[in-house]
């Protein structure tokens, strides 16, 4: 009984914040005066507040966190630009076209992220010696400003700081004193990972041609104990201290690099070592009525869905139905909390993962419910029914969901395997129905049970 008062009390709690989180926006405006007719007696009322679309701001023991709790329409909702690049690696050694294009693709989000746009879907695609790079811009309206910033060919080169004499030089613009050299990313021939034999610490290599090792040398031997900038379009990556002079084409940034901030930052360097040029393919401004239409109907439709699945429910199992309908609820505010909170990109096939989840959750209750059914026919005491209904139910409800969130792996490809489909579209849906699986397991069993040991009338004893 503890433990059930205790899971009930975490229930209300989620519930209530999970509520508040998802509430949208609520203006409350009346400014009239009220009489009663009996007493003769006025009196103003005047409300002017806004109820819902709350934000998370709170500090706590030096602690500060922020969250602007709003749902993020994805580019079929709410319209923008969507442009399809492809990659010219006519130039580019066959062992290296892999490097090429995820370098390509980390300067084309690089550029994406100086425009501001949230929640941008970039992807690439393989398929007949032809590269492709999607981006998808939901809420961008200027398709020439996107098309001239992302179309270009990365440029990388490496900056020394200016001498103290000419300090004055230095445009006002510049947050930093650097001074461009003759080095650039067409003498490096490639950044790696390497491994320092010591420590095992990750470094990054680089790898210059003859040309570049001789200009390399020469801006290292003047620049000791001075910092060496690496921009990338006109932004510096990184800013090493130069210890030594280095001849011979091959230097080593050290530092307390984690492997992916390595790898990150090879990807980059490669990026201006790999100048792979992108041309636009496909270009297009994607409106929101459309999306506004269809998310309209199947809106409607998912809760004449939902209506449907309640009133199944509330027929066929009556107060296990009630129980399952609440937690039906409950599950539809956590959803939207966690999408909000995270936050998840809603697009139509989201939407539909969504809607679809509600589907599992209900089938979860009802495995559950049958099998609570077959132990009552069997002529055990409720407790006992409940107890094995949940108890023998679990397997099959543990071998459906586990085949579900295979399938749903496989289509979100969190690796980017090329085999598989790397279509965001298909990855949002594959997302919102991975939270439904995991949330339709925890109101299935943890929800419902705890709602129906509170508050089924079982037997003494």
């Amino acid at each position: 009984m503890k433990n059930q008062n205790f899971y009930l009390w975490l229930i209300i709690f989620f519930t209530t914040l999970s509520f508040l989180m998802a509430l949208p926006r609520w203006e409350v405006k009346l400014d009239q005066t009220v009489t009663v007719p009996v007493v003769d007696w006025s009196f103003p009322v005047k409300l002017d507040l806004t109820i819902g679309d709350y934000d998370i701001d709170f500090a706590l023991f030096g602690f500060h966190f922020q969250r602007d709790l709003r749902f993020l329409p994805g580019l079929d909702l709410q319209g923008g630009v969507s442009a399809t690049l492809e990659a010219d690696m006519s130039e580019i050694d066959p062992d290296r076209l892999a490097d090429a294009l995820a370098s390509a693709k980390e300067v084309v989000e690089r550029r994406v992220n100086f425009l501001g746009v949230t929640e941008p879907n970039i992807y690439t695609s393989e398929s007949e010696d032809k590269y492709r790079i999607v981006v998808e811009l939901p809420g961008v309206t200027d398709t020439d400003q996107v098309v001239s910033l992302i179309g270009e060919t990365a440029q990388l080169d490496f900056r020394e700081e200016f001498p103290l004499e000419d300090q004055a030089e230095v445009p006002p613009i510049e947050q930093e004193p650097w001074k461009r050299t003759e080095l650039t990313g067409k003498y490096l021939e490639r950044a790696q990972v390497v491994y320092d034999p010591n420590t095992g610490q990750p470094l990054v290599q680089l790898s210059f041609d003859d040309e570049g090792a001789k200009f390399f040398e020469e801006i290292t031997q003047r620049n000791i104990d001075k910092r060496l900038a690496i921009f990338l379009d006109e932004r510096p990556i990184t800013a090493p201290v130069v210890q030594q002079t280095i001849a011979g084409g091959q230097a080593t940034i050290s530092g307390e690099f984690t492997l992916e901030d390595a790898r990150n930052l090879v990807i980059q360097l490669n990026a201006g070592a790999l100048p792979v040029p992108v041309s636009i393919v496909q270009q297009k401004n994607i409106g929101p009525t459309l999306g506004q239409e269809t998310v309209t109907k199947s809106i409607w439709a998912g809760l004449a869905g939902l209506g449907l699945i309640a009133a199944f429910m509330l027929v066929n199992y009556q107060l296990l139905g009630v129980f399952a309908v609440v937690s039906l609820l409950i599950y539809g505010l956590l959803t939207l909390a966690i999408y909000k909170f995270v936050p998840i990109t809603l697009t139509l096939s989201g939407i539909t993962g969504f809607i679809l989840s509600f589907g599992l959750t209900v089938d979860t209750n009802i495995l559950i419910f049958e099998r609570i059914r077959e132990e009552l026919r069997a002529g055990r005491k409720v407790r006992a029914a409940l107890n094995l209904g949940f108890s023998r139910a679990w397997d099959s409800i543990r071998d459906a969901n586990t085949a579900t969130l295979i399938t749903v792996f496989v289509l979100f490809n969190p690796f980017n395997w090329e085999f598989l489909i790397t279509s965001g579209t298909v990855r949002g849906f594959a997302l919102t129905l991975g939270i439904g699986v995991l949330l339709s397991l925890l109101t299935g069993v943890v929800i419902t049970k705890t709602l129906i040991y509170r508050w089924y009338p079982l037997e003494k004893g």
